[in-house]
């Protein structure tokens, strides 16, 4: 490989001045500008006619240091062309390992958004608290840590909630922000073993998923409710499924037409700031109301603290007596339309879930259901 040479020039500037700079050659890549360059002016200077000793005594100091700088970085290029290909890629391990884990993972997370944006926040702090609010290399990244790490998440106490514990399932989503970086890092080479697929998640805990039956469905429909638009969002939500941050953000752009497909809404779950195309019925387009302009929201008059505060009460007068929330609407949605014989596969699809195991929660529900009616015909 070919040397580098380096040599000190100087460049009289408009004002008078000399300016000291390093030339290159054969050029040298900048990492900065993302360029190959012969120059790299130095910011020393020297006066091009010295008028007293103060001014000759700073020519000789600047020179010295310029000259100093010319041969470190002499040194620097080229000291690579003494080591062999091992020592080569030893050195560059060495330097990808003393940069920050922590830094990479807080630079990972600034591309989140929405509520997912919210988790990584959350599991960043909980990491430095781990930490002690102390940095972390890379080279100091190993198993034993990250599991350490796993059994402290488990018995967390909540940010917001100070004298409560994390559910587990809050504990597995951010333990998962710090395995997705870790995974992330190994692929790109920042780490030399892969501590994710070494690393055992925490496992999901099955939660209390309360549904309507078609009947209590149908009960709810009945009932009058105080306001409108509260009704009209939650049988929407009903018929296709739509959480509520997504039907709170919905505007009218979103809300398309074509003739071969029907009505359609084309919209980014804020969960997990995923793309989604979901066909909807003509009835659920219905409760959408009057069209506007574009870019207004379909519901801009809604309230979450109407839902809140009205939603019990129109459940109660629907004779209802289970608790349900307004995104028990979103299980209804999908135990019915597994009830009515939709695959699992286009359900977690109308759902806009990345991972399919996300839905079979659904099957058992079905399958309850099936082993209630084993009982209901008996000849005793």
């Amino acid at each position: 490989m070919k040397n580098i040479n380096v040599t000190l020039r100087k460049r009289t500037l408009p004002s008078g001045k000399i300016t000291l700079y390093l030339d290159f050659f054969p050029p040298i890549y900048n990492g900065k500008t993302r360029e190959f360059s012969r120059r790299e002016y130095l910011g020393l200077y020297l006066v091009s006619k010295p008028k007293n000793n103060i001014d000759k005594a700073m020519n000789s100091e600047n020179l010295h240091k310029a000259e100093m700088i010319c041969a470190n970085r002499l040194n620097e290029l080229n000291k690579q062309q003494i080591y062999t290909p091992f020592e080569q890629e030893r050195l560059r391990l060495q330097e990808i390992g003393e940069k920050s884990f922590l830094q990479y993972l807080k630079q990972t997370a600034e591309i989140k958004t929405g509520n997912n944006a919210e988790i990584w926040k959350y599991a960043i702090i909980h990491f430095e608290k781990f930490l002690k609010n102390e940095d972390i290399l890379m080279q100091e990244i190993d198993v034993t840590i990250i599991e350490d790490f796993r059994e402290y998440i488990l018995k967390a106490k909540c940010l917001k909630k100070k004298d409560q514990f994390l559910a587990q399932n809050t504990a597995l989503s951010y333990f998962n922000k710090i395995k997705a970086t870790l995974r992330k890092a190994y692929k790109k080479g920042l780490l030399q073993t892969d501590i994710n697929a070494a690393v055992d998640s925490i496992k999901e805990q099955e939660s209390q998923r309360n549904f309507l039956t078609m009947e209590e469905a149908s009960r709810l429909f009945r009932t009058p409710c105080k306001k409108e638009i509260v009704k009209r969002v939650c049988m929407f939500s009903l018929l296709t499924g739509i959480r509520y941050s997504d039907i709170a953000k919905l505007t009218w752009e979103e809300v398309q037409y074509s003739k071969s497909e029907g009505y359609y809404i084309r919209f980014k779950q804020q969960k997990t700031d995923r793309p989604v195309t979901l066909p909807i019925s003509q009835e659920a387009f219905e409760y959408l109301g009057e069209k506007e302009a574009q870019t207004k929201r379909v519901f801009y008059d809604l309230k979450k603290w109407d839902v809140d505060r009205l939603l019990p009460i129109w459940v109660n007068d629907a004779s209802i007596e289970k608790h349900i929330t307004f995104h028990c609407f979103r299980h209804t949605y999908a135990t019915l339309q597994m009830a009515a014989g939709t695959d699992i596969f286009t359900v977690s699809k109308m759902l806009g879930h990345k991972n399919i195991k996300t839905t079979q929660i659904y099957t058992k529900i079905i399958d309850e259901k099936k082993r209630e009616t084993t009982n209901k015909i008996s000849f005793k």
